[in-house]
């Protein structure tokens, strides 16, 4: 059976204590691999090959540094086949999905900081008549800690990753348990690529091992974590008192804000997208879907029509829609979530079954569900489901939809569909989310700045916003004579 090892200092190696977790095949159910369990003594060992190399790597020039960063994404591209593969067995979402977003988005992750820090420029500031020059430097922080969650497994992996040694520092990363392969695959690229021993070292393992003792290092001064909110607060709780700089993307529970105005048969289609790609499991799903009542009920024949026509099945098979969920666990936590719907007045509009699929009977699969709810407080309107499972409500005005849809603890992202100029500026600006999109959906410029408000995090990554987080701005004033 395959091991999924630690890669610490530029080497493969098993863990310290020598013990494993079993790794399954979410589309049947099997243990195909096993993951190092790292704990305290692998952390440790990763910080001193990240120490050891910073001196150099910190001082490398932008222009090494920007080479070797578009050299592994050349290599990621070559390797699209062999990681979407292993993405997608990982994970259990469709293979079509991880070879035309997860795998390229990578790639492009690598490739847009590899540039991007060759423009990254501090700042000046002369003091006119007052013989004084003050200049900012940026330098880069030392060893970070990257954590990453296991819905968009190597994407989110180098979305943390490659800002950070871009920058000049050195990295201690953990991917999640529950979907490591291609984190694991990516050291044989960066070796591959001219990387130096020390500068990525990545450690396998659950959250409270090897996560925590990540995040609970004194030496390692920043950390940039993707996830859940109870564990972004518990990260919080421990990195504060240590004064540790904090990059935290949390939970969402998104609102899809739809106007008869609309361009409608594209607001379809997008909203079927936005509702459950990649099984309903990105952050940025819109989960709460809000409809202009004139077309309430048109939408929701229309809607229906087409969510039962997605085809939930192997993520292998070139006609599935709807891939397996990521783990047993979390597929029963989603269906638990159906059954609070139903208590609470819900109405199971389509879907909200298990699926057994014909060679993968044990797999994980639920369909697409959606659900016509009466209360905007709901707890399914209100708590992250993370799943394939949306629900509908219809609106009268601008001021109620407004409240419904900043009426949750999160504030992530929001869609919303008009063709009404005004109505977009009014409402884009009263919206409490990070991210507001118009007539799309997961539209991503990597220059923007990416975070949210309230419960959804604190900090923003992309573009130069990332560049500065894993820097620490020095300013230096200069007075001189004439």
């Amino acid at each position: 059976m395959k091991k999924i090892l630690n890669y610490i200092d530029g080497n493969y190696c098993e863990p310290i204590s020598e013990t494993w977790i079993d790794n399954y095949n979410p589309s049947n159910g099997e243990v195909y691999s096993q993951i190092a369990n790292a704990n305290e003594q692998d952390v440790e060992k990763a910080y001193e090959a990240a120490k050891k190399a910073f001196p150099s790597w910190s001082n490398t020039t932008i222009e090494e540094r920007s080479r070797i960063m578009l050299r592994i994404a050349t290599l990621i591209e070559e390797n699209l086949e062999e990681l979407a593969y292993a993405e997608s067995l990982d994970n259990g979402k469709p293979l079509s999905l991880a070879k035309a977003v997860d795998i390229p988005r990578a790639s492009s992750n690598f490739r847009f900081f590899g540039n991007a820090i060759t423009q990254f420029a501090s700042e000046a500031h002369e003091s006119v008549g007052l013989n004084t020059m003050n200049f900012t430097l940026r330098q880069p922080i030392g060893v970070v800690g990257c954590i990453s969650p296991w819905n968009l497994p190597l994407y989110l992996f180098t979305w943390k990753i490659a800002p950070a040694i871009a920058a000049g520092n050195t990295v201690v990363a953990k991917p999640s348990e529950i979907t490591p392969m291609t984190a694991f695959m990516l050291g044989e690229i960066c070796t591959k690529a001219g990387l130096p021993n020390g500068v990525l070292n990545i450690v396998h393992g659950t959250g409270p091992s090897a996560g925590q003792a990540i995040v609970a290092h004194k030496n390692i001064k920043a950390i940039s974590f993707t996830g859940g909110t109870i564990t972004g607060e518990h990260i919080a709780r421990t990195a504060a008192p240590m004064f540790k700089k904090l990059s935290l993307e949390l939970g969402g529970k998104n609102p899809n804000l739809i106007f008869a105005d609309c361009n409608y048969e594209k607001m379809l289609a997008v909203t079927l997208k936005s509702s459950f790609a990649n099984q309903g499991q990105i952050c940025l799903c819109g989960s709460r879907i809000f409809v202009e009542r004139s077309i309430f009920e048109k939408f929701k024949k229309d809607f229906v029509t087409k969510v039962a026509q997605l085809k939930v099945g192997n993520p292998f098979d070139e006609n599935t829609n709807i891939g397996a969920l990521v783990s047993k666990p979390h597929m029963e936590k989603v269906q638990s979530y159906i059954e609070i719907a139903k208590e609470e007045g819900g109405i199971v509009l389509t879907g909200g079954n298990p699926v057994v699929v014909k060679g993968s009977e044990n797999g994980y699969y639920l369909e697409p569900t959606v659900i016509e709810v009466f209360d905007d407080q709901c707890r399914v309107n209100q708590e992250e489901i993370f799943g394939p499972v949306v629900t509908l409500m219809p609106f009268d005005t601008e001021e109620e939809v407004i409240n419904m849809a900043n009426g949750v603890e999160y504030g992530l992202s929001a869609t919303l569909w008009t063709q009404n100029l005004d109505r977009t500026m009014r409402i884009s600006k009263k919206i409490e989310s990070g991210i507001v999109w118009v007539n799309t959906w997961l539209n991503r410029d990597l220059r923007t700045p990416f975070g949210g408000v309230k419960n959804s995090g604190v900090g923003r990554e992309g573009g130069f916003e990332a560049l500065k987080f894993f820097t620490e701005p020095k300013n230096i004033c200069i007075t001189y004579s004439e």
